[in-house]
């Protein structure tokens, strides 16, 4: 299931509890998405599907004999019960099914392992007339299985092997990731943590949030292996806002938004879950020493956040895309 143990599965897809996604509504969504660019031609650059890959009869089968066999705990549980050829696969018949519908416009998103990549890369290959774009999350490219925030860091797709962490690493520096995100899904500590079991991984809710991180940590990481400012900049702004139609958006030109984020590369500092402005109430990144930190943030030319604290009123508007 999505959340392990939890019993909120429907409420969560927001379908009865007797349904389930299966194949052939993903096919049936395709369709629909393709009509719709049909319809609206002016549009069609701008609309897009994106998708969470893993396959759902994989997990179900590793989950049931991780849970039986009971030798893995933790993270290291959760990441064989979601298997990364289950990314794999899902890859393969969601690209197979864009084929068939004639969607032209893929997002694969949260990429966690090799197997994920590596099939997404196969995929283009296979089928070149679809728009493929990448993504991996910073979670998945800062924590590993042996993380010590333990179940904090659950998540889906989980977090992988410190080997398919730094295979990660080595296709973003080969140009073959298109965006960064934090993926951020604000999941409060007490649903994190069940009270009697505290370091059950399948009790635990997936998700958690760190926005506030991305800069920062790619910043750090990144620098190590050679990654530019301006892909930094590529990867955080500019690939994803020309994507999603934000023309406003995701670079520095007359005419655009001044959305600017002022970092400091020589800052070095660690991250404490009781200095965020959050309200979640930990971190899975705590503890983590970073070597750069934002410290000025302008929206719209205005100054918004300065030297760790929110400051002016709140300004933030709805984004209306052209589609």
């Amino acid at each position: 299931g999505l959340h392990g143990s939890s019993s909120n599965q429907s409420e969560f897809l927001m379908i009865g509890k007797d349904e389930k996604y299966d194949y052939a509504h993903f096919e049936f969504v395709m369709r629909g998405i393709q009509k719709a660019r049909q319809r609206y031609p002016e549009k069609a650059d701008q609309i897009s599907l994106s998708l969470h890959c893993e396959t759902a009869e994989i997990m179900a089968a590793y989950t049931k004999m991780v849970e039986k066999d009971g030798k893995l705990k933790g993270l290291h549980a959760y990441n064989a019960a979601r298997p990364p050829h289950s990314e794999g696969l899902a890859i393969f018949i969601a690209s197979y099914l864009a084929n068939e519908t004639d969607l032209p416009k893929i997002n694969l998103l949260h990429l966690t392992s090799r197997k994920a990549v590596v099939a997404a890369l196969q995929m283009a290959d296979v089928f070149p007339h679809i728009d493929f774009r990448r993504e991996a999350t910073i979670g998945h490219l800062m924590l590993d299985v042996d993380a010590k925030t333990g179940v904090l860091a659950k998540v889906n797709p989980p977090i992988r092997p410190r080997d398919d962490v730094e295979f990660l690493w080595e296709a973003i520096l080969a140009g073959e990731l298109d965006w960064i995100c934090s993926d951020h899904a604000c999941c409060k500590h007490e649903m994190k943590i069940d009270k009697r079991r505290k370091t059950d991984i399948w009790l635990a809710k997936s998700g958690f949030g760190g926005t506030e991180y991305l800069l920062a940590a790619l910043a750090t990481e990144g620098r190590k292996r050679g990654l530019s400012w301006n892909d930094m900049a590529r990867l955080t702004s500019y690939t994803a806002a020309r994507r999603f139609g934000l023309d406003s958006k995701g670079d520095i030109a007359e005419g655009l938004d001044a959305d600017l984020a002022i970092l400091d590369p020589g800052h070095t500092w660690t991250v404490h879950a009781k200095d965020s402005e959050s309200q979640q109430g930990y971190t899975p990144f705590e503890g983590m020493e970073l070597t750069a930190r934002v410290m000025t943030t302008f929206l719209r030319g205005q100054k918004i956040y300065d030297q760790g604290k929110v400051i002016g009123k709140a300004s933030g508007k709805y984004l209306k895309r052209p589609c």
